[in-house]
């Protein structure tokens, strides 16, 4: 933006970045001031320093302590007026001088350096070429007011960062008493700060596969975790309070947990990489290169799978069935329920010669009927199952819609008398080509369902039924996915029914395939399914 403002000759346009401690702790941060410096065009960039490189939910029993390196260097760092005052005339000098301008002004700027910096030495931005100011107590609104004005008002400063230091949740007593539980929020009470939870009967699925991680770990020392800066999201809290020596928090940086978790994979240790399934997005030139090129067995476990609710569009996680079935050596899975998931944990653990993935969602489990200590059952690698026979309509769910996938069934069977099928893909890749043949030569219809994006689940499907020539008869194929938009904020109820994607759509689609259109009148009934 300061270089389009430069080139279309906007005056008096001040371009202001402003980044937390956190996202200092990725590489594009410092990709960018590295540009800037070289660029040197005016830029202020405001550095939020408030101490959380890792996010307070880290730890079980307290708010977390920073995390990484950078957190020690930012405390030590104060401004240099003698280097930024030598500096710039060093500027003036190299204009004066002309010709090899550049390489004469970064002589002089070295022998500033060396004539200031003394045994401290400068700090790591002045030595990318930005201007550093601080630190400043960023709670000192009249403070911060004038070192902004001072700012603007030079006419050649080049990029400038100003270091604030805040607290987080400062001026708010219940935020500054529990960063760990204000750090995210449902609906709660001002003057308290109670948050207004509803109470379920079942676990989390981020719970119950952190349960299942710590039964793996109890019986494989090399079983070991990894998260970035998400300890309490991903329920590696948990797991850290009972293997702390195996518990890996590498900060707000998913690239480098993903190589991270290689290297362990590679000197023959079980890393689980637990990430969200959109903040992976950001690791997948890792996930591609460092782990699935090389065929270790790293284990992704992908929180967050499908639309997530009130974290909204940034947070969904649409599309890591897509990016990650697309990898020829990923084992791709997803679990129907809580049961299923804590059996793909075990699958995972089982798988030696490759990397594997599985994808869970935001929200409580059904309260199936779960394994012994937690322990699951590895699983048969590219074998789905049936739930229910019928005829006619066979409906293949991948994933937690499954649920939804039964419920339709059972809402046409309870108010049209009409039988269907209901399958439970488990992977998406290897694909259960026997289950899906199987399916389609039986039946009539076929739907596939998913909460993903498209190029997912259903497309893999569709790709095995024309290569098997089941799609030159009679059989009617439909898929049933997220819309290719972002859906926005709201509850994850309300996030299905603008996706199309409830139980009643889904009976809906399989009453539309069956010809009987008097009967469409379906979708409008009020029902409680999903």
């Amino acid at each position: 933006m300061a270089i389009a403002r430069d080139l279309v000759g906007k005056e008096n346009h001040h371009v202001i970045a402003v980044i937390g401690d956190g996202g200092m702790s990725g590489g594009q941060a410092y990709e960018a001031m590295n540009n800037a410096g070289y660029l040197d065009t005016n830029l202020i960039i405001i550095l939020n320093d408030n101490k959380q490189l890792s996010l307070p939910t880290a730890t079980l029993h307290a708010p977390a302590s920073p995390v990484g390196a950078l957190t020690k260097a930012l405390a030590k760092l104060n401004s240099t007026t003698k280097f930024r005052q030598l500096r710039e005339a060093a500027k003036d000098i190299s204009k004066q001088i002309g010709g090899q301008a550049h390489e004469i002004a970064s002589k002089v700027d070295t022998c500033v350096r060396g004539m200031v910096a003394g045994a401290a030495g400068t700090s790591l931005f002045e030595e990318l070429g930005l201007y550093y100011i601080g630190p400043v107590d960023g709670h000192n609104v009249e403070d911060l007011v004038n070192i902004l004005n001072n700012v603007k008002a030079m006419q050649t400063s080049g990029p400038v960062l100003i270091h604030v230091i805040t607290e987080k949740g400062k001026g708010y007593a219940p935020a500054e008493l529990a960063h760990d539980k204000m750090h995210g929020v449902v609906k709660f009470e001002p003057n308290s700060g109670k948050q207004l939870k509803l109470k379920s009967s079942t676990r989390s699925y981020t719970q119950y596969f952190a349960e299942s991680l710590i039964a793996e770990a109890e019986r494989d020392d090399r079983v070991v975790a990894i998260h970035a800066a998400m300890g309490g999201g991903t329920g590696l809290n948990l797991y850290q309070d009972r293997f702390p020596d195996r518990c890996f928090d590498v900060g707000i940086a998913e690239q480098h947990a993903v190589t991270f978790a290689a290297g362990l994979a590679a000197e023959g240790m079980k890393p689980f990489c637990t990430i969200y399934s959109s903040f992976l997005q950001r690791g997948y030139d890792q996930v591609v290169h460092d782990v699935d090129l090389q065929k270790l067995p790293v284990r992704f476990a992908m929180d967050r799978g499908g639309l997530v609710g009130a974290d909204g569009p940034t947070h969904c996680g649409a599309f890591d069935i897509t990016f990650m079935a697309c990898l020829p050596n990923m084992v791709v899975m997803a679990p129907s329920c809580e049961t299923e998931l804590m059996n793909m944990v075990a699958t995972a653990a089982a798988i030696d010669d490759r990397p594997s993935c599985f994808r869970y969602p935001r929200g409580n489990g059904i309260g199936s009927v779960l394994p012994p200590n937690n322990k699951g059952i590895p699983l048969e690698i590219g074998k789905g199952r049936v739930l229910r026979e019928g005829s006619r309509v066979a409906i293949l769910g991948y994933g937690t819609i499954v649920q939804s996938c039964v419920a339709a069934a059972e809402l046409l069977l309870q108010t049209l008398n009409i039988s269907i099928t209901v399958a439970d893909a488990r992977f998406c890749k290897p694909l259960d080509g026997k289950l899906i043949k199987q399916l389609a030569q039986e039946h009539e219809i076929l739907i596939t369902v998913e909460e993903g994006s498209i190029g997912g689940f259903s497309a893999h499907v569709s790709h095995y039924l024309s290569l098997n020539g089941l799609l030159d008869g009679k059989l009617k194929w439909r898929s049933m996915m997220l819309p290719d938009r972002y859906i926005d904020h709201g509850s994850q109820s309300n996030q299905m029914e603008a996706a199309g994607l409830t139980s009643k759509h889904i009976a809906a689609t399989a009453l539309s395939l069956i010809d009987e259109p008097n009967k469409l009148h379906l979708p409008n009934l009020h029902v409680n399914f999903r």
